[in-house]
């Protein structure tokens, strides 16, 4: 499985990061989390205690121990691991959330903990109606932008965007917008780098025309 940050966490990446297999894996595992979750009435409860492994509210950026690492890892044996979870996260987290680390555990497949997040984070996403928007500009959108993105993404999806920001000044001016596998290129950059394909591409065929033409004399 291809290395996963904590950023690959996000819906709008993680298919395209994750092995089509280990994702088929996480749906399973993921669905049953989001199941169990729904009963419980804490399905926003188990995004915030993935969110604290691999996201960005990791519980402690200044403690040196990385929990999610640690779960993943392969260096702990498994009966060795589930004493590790309980003492990690006994008392810390939900006990649904616990529990299901230890289900994992049993099954040899804390090594898929990050796609199950990635996957739970997408169908708590199509329960709520919502649509993940990666959108990267050269620089900060204001909420006037913000809002026409949003009523735009509406009336495309019918469904709620979300949008998640990144600052990128390498795009000179306009945005991308990344919706899953989808791009939609806005970007100065891009316009720039089309207009200049398109002069060399023209320099070359009249460059070719004269050869030709001076060819056949």
């Amino acid at each position: 499985m291809p290395d996963a940050s904590r950023s690959d966490l996000d819906p709008t990446i993680a298919p395209s990061v994750f092995d089509v297999d280990v994702l088929r894996v996480a749906r399973v595992y993921a669905q049953s989390l989001l199941q169990a979750a729904q009963k419980a009435n804490k399905v926003d409860l188990m995004q915030e205690h993935i969110d604290e492994l691999f996201g960005e509210r990791k519980r402690d950026p200044h403690d040196p121990a990385d929990l999610g690492t640690l779960l993943v890892s392969t260096a702990i044996p498994r009966g060795r691991k589930e004493q590790v979870i309980r003492d990690a996260f006994g008392g810390r987290v939900d006990d649904l959330f616990l529990n299901f680390l230890l289900v994992l555990n049993e099954h040899n497949r804390l090594d898929i903990l990050r796609a199950v997040g990635a996957t739970y984070r997408e169908l708590r996403d199509e329960l709520y109606n919502r649509v993940r928007l990666q959108v990267r500009s050269a620089v900060p959108l204001s909420d006037e932008q913000k809002d026409n993105i949003k009523r735009q993404s509406r009336d495309v999806f019918n469904m709620e965007p979300v949008l998640v920001e990144t600052v990128d000044p390498s795009l000179i001016g306009g945005l991308q917008i990344q919706v899953g596998d989808r791009m939609f290129d806005l970007s100065l950059k891009t316009r720039l780098e089309s207009i200049k394909n398109q002069l060399i591409a023209r320099s070359s065929h009249e460059i070719q025309r004269r050869r030709d033409r001076v060819g056949s004399k």
